[in-house]
């Protein structure tokens, strides 16, 4: 860390940084995945089989129209609506979600210090637009983050628009201080190169950044290669948990 120079603006990781989302997957997944096995009677292995082609096909593990999209169960239902069928999964994943998304010990308190002294907050995440705007929203920091970076989200189903799927009106989706800007398509962590765009964007320079993130790879790696001072999240580790 370069001494001597005032650190004014903070890029933080957000998943299994600020929040453990490791633990918000895996047991809104598991509601999902159980209440599937129980209505379908389709064996456990081959439900998860099919899941995991649906994750690699859209990129993402929170694919929000998975069940639609599941082989196994489109085979036992030719032409029926699946979603309707299997709406009581659909509403055990949403309630394990609720209940398990929370911020980590002491962080709201931290970055609203750090926002109070002055300091530029930054979100980098590599989550999907979508999600993490749900994440950000919910957990109430659309307030203190001043700017989100995120890649864009996945294309829709055919045939379905954002405004059809909204239950609310389009504002209450937007935040109401936080920039969302999105990272270029397919650039993922670790992207020293992304990172020192993110800072050129704000008009600072390395020595007035801190980054925080959870992973050595990913985080950690990329801040040194980018000459930015680097705060390992070591408590966001998740390698070890039965989440995991």
């Amino acid at each position: 860390m370069t001494k001597g120079i005032k650190k004014s603006v903070l890029i933080t990781d957000l998943d299994n940084t600020l929040y453990d989302w490791v633990l918000v997957w895996y047991e809104s997944f598991n509601a999902m995945l159980n209440e599937l096995i129980k209505i379908s009677g389709l064996p456990r292995t081959q439900l998860i089989q099919d899941i995991k082609k649906v994750h690699e096909k859209h990129g993402t593990s929170e694919y929000a129209f998975v069940i639609q999209e599941i082989e196994s169960l489109q085979d036992k239902h030719p032409n029926k609506d699946i979603n309707k069928i299997y709406k009581a999964a659909v509403d055990a994943y949403r309630e394990a979600r609720r209940a398990h998304l929370k911020l980590y010990p002491t962080v709201m308190e931290t970055l609203v210090q750090l926002k109070d002294r002055g300091c530029l907050l930054i979100g980098y995440t590599e989550s999907m637009a979508f999600y993490t705007n749900y994440r950000v929203r919910k957990l109430k920091l659309d307030n203190v983050l001043d700017i989100l970076f995120s890649p864009e989200d996945h294309e829709l189903p055919k045939g379905l628009s954002p405004e059809q799927l909204r239950m609310y009106p389009p504002a209450t989706y937007e935040f109401k201080h936080t920039q969302h800007k999105h990272t270029p398509p397919g650039e993922l962590k670790p992207n020293p190169k992304i990172l020192s765009e993110i800072i050129h964007s704000v008009g600072s320079n390395p020595d007035e950044c801190v980054y925080v993130g959870d992973s050595l790879m990913k985080d950690i790696a990329m801040a040194q290669e980018a000459q930015v001072a680097d705060v390992h999240a070591a408590y966001g580790s998740a390698q070890h948990t039965d989440a995991y």
